[in-house]
């Protein structure tokens, strides 16, 4: 199903943009793992909107509740249900959009596939969905940390043409992370991002960016070969989200203009172990970790509503003139950081249970 992720740690969100609530169901999620709401709370806080004038201003709490698999503070091994409520909806905002399909945005798409789409703010194509994945996704994360000690950090590295200094062999904490709005730990450089951003607001405009992910912990041997290799599957994972168009693992593009004798990560002893001297691997080698860190880097669009006046057609195919309005983020990667560590913390859960199952 199209609204299901993972194999062993399955997650079901649900829900639309504009609709009573948004949330998630998990299942598979192992028992006997401490878990209350004050465990998922503080990653929905960090994507929530309002946060920052960089944001959009609806104002939504994002409060999760637990509504089933968690009983005297422990889960059952039962199916979690979380639940969201949406409080700041707007669907007039959209009234206007009802007879044309808004540019870049999945009205059309919708449309097409289904012969019918959610009224009002993107239904399920929105980015409000993501609230059910990051809820899971906290969940999961708690458990790798717990079991295996892996700590996943993601932050923004790119706004529009402003880039961070590359900080992705760098010990980058959330801590270093969340010191500024923009969430890129290099002070300087968030600083441009910011000018950045808001600069694209001031004139109805929006920009683009790139998240970065580093997940440090991981022991080798997470990730099936051959049609399910981690980096394919944290690609899905990652082009699943709104707005992406680019996913980089390692190297990335850059590695296709070297030669291999420069390229290749040798091995070498580390702490009684192997490892390599170089990570332009990303941490995975043949689909499956090698115990370096797993780096990735994600593109975001920029948003694909501005608050400009756009000529474009309606779906009769007549010329029409879409006026921008609504509440919507100038630039989205600064709340999108949680939702990729999300992401990343439910495609190793479910490799880090693939592997038990398979021993």
């Amino acid at each position: 199903m199209s609204s299901t992720f993972g194999t062993i740690f399955r997650v079901t969100t649900f829900g639309e943009s504009h609709g009573g609530g948004v949330g998630a169901v998990v299942d598979g999620c192992p028992s006997l793992l401490a878990l209350t709401e004050a465990d998922i709370q503080p990653q929905l806080d960090r994507r929530r909107p309002g946060q920052s004038a960089l944001t959009t201003p609806r104002g939504e709490l994002d409060a999760v509740r637990i509504l089933s698999g968690v009983e005297n503070g422990v889960t059952l091994g039962t199916p979690i249900a979380l639940l969201v409520a949406n409080r700041d909806t707007k669907p007039g905002d959209y009234a206007a959009m009802s007879n044309v399909p808004r540019p870049s945005h999945a009205d059309f798409t919708y449309q097409m596939k289904y012969g019918v789409r959610a009224a009002s703010g993107g239904g399920r194509s929105s980015a409000r969905e993501t609230i059910g994945r990051v809820a899971a996704g906290a969940i999961a994360e708690k458990w790798l940390r717990q079991k295996f000690a892996v700590e996943i950090v993601a932050w923004v590295s790119a706004v529009g043409a402003v880039d961070a200094p590359d900080l992705s062999g760098a010990a980058v904490t959330r801590a270093a992370v969340e010191a500024n709005a923009v969430r890129c730990p290099d002070a300087a450089a968030a600083q441009r991002m910011e000018q950045e951003i808001l600069a694209a607001r001031a004139t109805g405009d929006s920009v683009g960016g790139i998240i970065t992910c580093v997940c440090r912990g991981a022991p080798p041997g997470w990730g099936e070969p051959v049609f399910h290799k981690l980096e394919a599957v944290l690609a899905q994972a990652m082009l699943s989200l709104p707005a992406t168009k680019g996913f980089e693992i390692g190297s990335g593009f850059a590695g296709a203009r070297q030669r291999g004798s420069a390229h290749n990560d040798a091995f070498v002893s580390k702490r009684g172990a192997l490892g390599t001297t170089t990570n332009r691997s990303g941490g995975i080698q043949g689909g499956i970790t090698n115990g370096e860190p797993i780096i990735f880097r994600i593109a975001f669009k920029p948003p694909a509503t501005i608050c400009q006046a756009q000529t474009t057609a309606d779906f009769a195919g007549q010329s029409a003139t879409l006026e921008g309005k609504g509440r919507h983020d100038p630039c989205v990667v600064p709340r999108a950081v949680p939702i990729v560590e999300a992401m990343a913390a439910l495609v190793l859960a479910d490799a880090a249970l693939q592997q038990q199952a398979r021993r």
